[in-house]
Formats: C-alpha cells, sequence, structure tokens
C-alpha cells in the first residue's frame, strides 16, 4: 500500500513550520526522519492533507550547552548521538542508549524529537528522557512552552503536542561527575522494541535518585524516590514499583519488568548484566 496524497512544505524556520501547521486545522503532520511516520503514511493509518518537513530548520538541528544543562535540538539523529557529536552531559548515557536503538540505517535518519512525539512508550528515548527529568521545548502560535517530558506524555501514542505546535527541542540537566546509571532492555530480537525495560540514575551531588520501569502499557513508571531499588536493590520495592506501573496482572510481564530493574541496578553498580 502507498500513502494517501499529501502536499508537502519544507519551512525555513520554526516560525514558517508553526505557520503552516496552524493554517493545516488539524490535518497536517510533521516529519523528520520518518522511522515512525512513513510506515504510517504507507499502510494509511495517518492520512494528512500536509505534510510539513522540519529537517532544514537550523535550530532544530542545534545543540547548546550551559554549565547547567544541555539542549538538543528535535531533529537530531540517533546517530549522531552514538557517535558522541554531542556534549557528553550525562556520564555516556545517551550515546550508549543510542548505539543500542534498533539498526543503524534507522539511527541514520531516525531523530530524539520524532521519537519523543510519537510516543511509543516502548521507545527508549521517551524512557531515558523521563529518567533524566528533561523538559520538553514547544512552540506554537502563542509563542513557547515548556513541559517535563513525564507531563508531555499523556499515554501511549499521545502527547501533549497540540495540533499546530510543534517539538523544537528536549532539554537535559547535566550530570555531575558522581552520577551514575544503568539501562537495560528486553527484546526479542536485536532491533525491536523493547518489551521491558529497567532505568535508574544517582546522582548524589544533585540529591537525586530515580528509577523508570519501561515499555508498559502506557507511560513510564517514574520512581523519583528509588533509594531502595537503586542504591541496595531491595526485590520487595521493585516489585512494588513494577506493580505500580499496572503490570502486577502478568506473572510473565511483572518477571520481565522487574529483571529488568534488577539488571540495571547491576549494571549501574558495575556488575555487567
Amino acid at each position: 500500500m502507498k500513502a494517501a496524497a499529501f502536499d508537502y512544505e519544507k519551512p525555513a524556520d520554526v516560525a514558517a513550520a508553526v505557520k503552516l501547521l496552524s493554517g493545516a486545522q488539524g490535518m497536517g503532520k510533521v516529519i523528520a526522519g520518518g522511522q515512525s511516520l512513513g510506515p504510517m503514511l504507507n499502510l494509511r493509518l495517518a492520512q494528512p492533507q500536509l505534510l510539513v518537513d522540519v529537517r532544514g530548520i537550523a535550530e532544530m538541528c542545534a545543540v547548546t550547552e550551559t554549565p547547567e544543562a544541555l539542549t538538543i535540538g528535535a531533529c537530531v539523529t540517533h546517530a549522531r548521538i552514538e557517535d558522541g557529536k554531542l556534549p557528553d552531559a550525562t556520564r555516556g548515557l545517551l550515546p550508549a542508549v543510542a548505539a543500542d536503538i534498533a539498526y543503524r540505517a534507522v539511527r541514520n535518519r531516525g531523530t530524539l524529537g520524532g521519537s519523543l512525539a510519537h510516543a511509543d512508550p516502548a521507545a527508549d528515548w521517551v524512557n531515558t528522557l523521563a529518567l533524566l527529568d528533561a523538559v520538553a521545548i514547544l512552540q506554537g502560535p502563542a509563542g513557547r512552552r515548556e513541559l517535563k517530558v513525564t507531563e508531555f506524555m499523556h499515554g501511549p501514542f499521545a502527547t501533549a503536542l497540540a495540533e499546530d505546535e510543534l517539538l523544537v527541542a528536549v532539554r537535559i540537566a547535566r550530570l555531575s561527575k558522581a552520577a551514575r546509571w544503568g539501562y537495560y532492555k528486553f527484546c526479542r530480537k536485536t532491533g525491536e522494541f523493547a518489551e521491558a525495560i529497567g532505568a535508574m540514575l544517582v546522582d548524589p551531588e544533585r540529591k537525586v535518585c530515580r528509577a523508570v520501569v519501561g515499555a508498559t502499557t502506557s507511560v513510564p513508571h517514574v520512581v523519583a524516590d528509588a533509594r531502595a531499588i537503586a542504591e541496595r536493590f531491595m526485590p520487595d520495592e521493585a516489585l512494588k514499583a513494577v506493580e505500580a506501573a499496572g503490570l502486577g496482572d502478568d506473572p510473565y510481564e511483572r518477571q520481565m519488568h522487574f529483571a529488568a530493574l534488577k539488571r540495571a541496578a547491576a549494571r549501574m553498580h558495575g556488575g555487567g548484566s
């Protein structure tokens, strides 16, 4: 099957892109890498009247840093992150996650912002950005606004983005030199979306100790105070986190997510997988 007919525009800046989306009255779609939207177009799961290509917008491809944070444009590709083309503000977390996304051909085109805006619960960036307590920067006709990524995601494939808004960038707080992290995902085979994700972050200088139960049936479940799981892995507390994520009914799913958390903790403490 091929995509239904649509108009195509490639604006030069964010303001022009927002104007196009506003004029489309809900019938416009944004495309960057096209790794999620492309198949949806071909299967006619999405039939926009207008496709707005944002790959040429310099601001959305830019990366800026301050002593406190790193701001990554929404059009930055997985490959660019994997290859270390960005300042390392996360003690190697972002490159490690990027390197394990799908296949290199996908990583060459797929983008950080595209993954977040698509909001697949099993996507790596959705869960990693929730772990990092990242901020999504949006722009619409009324101007810019910022939301925590955990507030930006409303559910599976559902976000706070209005029809005439654009995800411009993501801001991540810089981790201290004392920070440690662990990330583990279960996939049936290489390149597939995860069936379970466990992620942990401890940054004592910033008083951060978080864990994420990911690849759930909804948004990532964030444990804001994860000392009972991260500092000293307590199985009962890990199971509570899994059950709080709505995964307590199916023994197989419960065990997978429990094991993902346990292995993330082991990796954080240098124990491998």
